[in-house]
């Protein structure tokens, strides 16, 4: 089932306080809502994700996103809840077959919980998380005590709440509007919504303290630290010159390869893939394919951090060793670093880049080519 995360984010938070909407305020180093996109960009069975911001947020957003390549589809949002979702719903793309519609202020939705809403589709039209209520209820009127409230069968509301995309475009759509939340709009419209395990992590930030708790459930979480290694080889044929870390060296010889030949990022790469166990470049870009004939290997390495970057994890550090006789790589190192960090949003004391020789020994000593080898550390957060 194509699945659609649709964030809805155009609210403005004003009870968390704070000098900027609560989705925009930093959780650990990283905005909430960038939290928010990051655990459904990651998720394998979400293929799209949508987000609805206010129309004055643009900027906000960018600064949130700064160094996550996600690909996602922004929408203005409404002056409503119900206005916001409906744009966010008109927003996805053809082909999807369901929509998770989630708040953008519950950062800390696990994947298990996504899991069970979206197995819960497969036989409703709507599912949706819910925890129960465990704490003595009481009516309140006039500061005091009025009565007891049975508390059987109620029920705390989350989200991500889970839909086939036609049955809740059409619901919305015959909606009267003021609606608390879309399984309310679901209902309206007669549509079965199935209840799933919900997750007490799983709040929503709407308070100042809420931020203090977010930090210490993301501070109990395991951290996934994920280490990959690269390899690659390629022989000199005749040339002018060698690309290595998207720089050219003056050489009295080139490399030969099916692209550019840069031995350098190709090993980065491969390191990065290895570490999401992704396999290697050859896997995401046949080198039988015409297209890849002569390509740029920036195009694999953006790939790689890309597609870290979707799965939630960013670039720890990376360390490269060129092994080689001859071009000197030390006058060229500091250049190679930069244009390397560039391309994966690392700063520069996090991109190493050395060289060393094989003291004349196999294949590099007899100066038949350059191999390379990477090492790539990625932490998800």
């Amino acid at each position: 089932m194509q699945t659609t995360a649709l964030i809805v984010a155009a609210g403005r938070g004003t009870r968390a306080g704070g000098d900027k909407p609560k989705q925009y305020q930093p959780l650990a180093g990283r905005a909430v809502l960038a939290r928010t996109v990051m655990a459904f960009a990651a998720h394998p069975r979400v293929s799209q994700v949508v987000v609805v911001l206010h129309p004055e947020d643009d900027a906000l957003f960018r600064e949130a996103m700064a160094g996550l390549e996600i690909p996602l589809t922004t929408v203005k949002g409404g002056k409503t809840r119900d206005a916001s979702v409906q744009a966010g719903l008109a927003a996805v793309s053809e082909g999807q077959q369901a929509v998770l519609i989630h708040d953008g202020a519950r950062p800390l939705v696990g994947a298990a919980l996504i899991d069970r809403v979206l197995d819960a589709l497969s036989e409703h039209p709507g599912a949706a998380p819910a925890l129960p209520v465990t704490d003595a209820l009481w009516k309140g009127e006039n500061g005091k005590v009025a009565a007891p409230h049975p508390r059987a069968g109620l029920l705390r509301a989350q989200t991500p709440q889970g839909f086939h995309l036609r049955a809740i475009r059409r619901a919305h759509a015959e909606h009267t509007g003021g609606a608390a939340d879309d399984v309310e709009v679901a209902l309206a419209a007669g549509l079965d919504v199935a209840i799933v395990e919900g997750d007490e992590d799983n709040l929503k930030i709407t308070h100042p303290g809420d931020f203090a708790r977010a930090t210490r459930i993301l501070q109990e979480r395991k951290m996934d630290i994920r280490i990959g290694n690269g390899f690659d080889v390629h022989a000199f044929c005749e040339g002018d010159g060698v690309i290595l870390c998207g720089v050219t060296v003056p050489h009295d010889k080139a490399l030969k390869g099916h692209s550019d030949a840069d031995v350098g990022m190709h090993a980065v790469t491969d390191a990065i893939y290895g570490a999401l166990a992704e396999g290697d470049i050859g896997q995401h870009f046949p080198p039988s394919d015409p297209e890849w004939k002569g390509a740029a290997s920036d195009i694999f390495l953006k790939h790689a951090v890309e597609l870290a970057g979707r799965r939630g994890y960013r670039i720890a550090n990376a360390d490269l060793t060129l092994i080689c006789e001859h071009p000197r790589i030390g006058p060229h190192a500091s250049r190679m670093r930069a244009e390397m960090s560039r391309l994966m949003g690392v700063a520069q004391d996090r991109m190493s880049v050395k060289a060393t020789t094989s003291e004349r020994l196999g294949f590099t000593g007899r100066e038949e080519g350059i191999a390379a080898l990477a090492t790539v550390t990625l932490v998800q957060e």
